[in-house]
């Protein structure tokens, strides 16, 4: 029967049955937890914050600009393909001073010499991914996060189960040697 907080605290009750090795388990699985879930937690929240601050100086660092297609692009134009389907172009566009730039970025197939392309630029004018939107970076950050936590969090509780496994042995070894002193004694108590 279950009886609640005083079921959970039952190594630290009063006992004639407790033993020492009880209470250091008791405290260890208090003290592994507590470190569990402040190391995943501490982890998750510093690992979210840095990808989140990284994304951001991503998003300040690049600029949107047009570009123009320098030659037809491969591929039949006007075809919508529920995939995507984006083909390599070169394109050509002024850097903010004045000087030309070109390069290759996927456009769709069939761009016409002449169409303006959306790019995204350096702070030294050359090309650059995308950055990720500030949805994007809050669920990247979440993600990541909640992966450090895990990956954090799972150090101090593999090492509570192995110090608990060796307590366990230990305790088990204890009960050897006793069983063996008093078993003979207790076999010609009750024979």
């Amino acid at each position: 029967m279950f009886r609640g907080p005083r079921r959970w605290l039952w190594r630290w009750r009063r006992n004639p049955l407790r033993r020492r090795a009880d209470v250091v388990e008791g405290w260890v699985l208090v003290g592994a937890w507590l470190l569990t879930l402040l190391a995943g937690a501490v982890a998750g929240l510093v690992t979210a914050r840095a990808v989140e601050r990284d994304l951001a100086r991503e998003r300040a660092a690049t600029h949107p600009m047009i570009a123009y297609v320098v030659a037809h692009a491969p591929g039949r134009s006007g075809t919508r393909s529920s995939t995507g389907e984006r083909v390599w172009a070169s394109v050509r566009w002024t850097a903010p001073d004045g000087a030309p730039r070109t390069g290759q970025v996927r456009v769709t197939p069939g761009a016409a010499t002449g169409a303006p392309v959306a790019i995204w630029t350096d702070g030294h004018a050359h090309l650059a991914n995308r950055p990720a939107t500030p949805t994007e970076s809050t669920v990247r950050a979440a993600f990541i996060g909640t992966l450090a936590a895990g990956a954090a969090s799972a150090a101090p509780y593999a090492a509570s189960r192995l110090l608990l496994a060796h307590l366990e042995r230990r305790r088990l070894s204890l009960w050897d040697t006793e069983w063996s002193r008093l078993g003979p004694r207790w076999g010609r108590m009750t024979g």
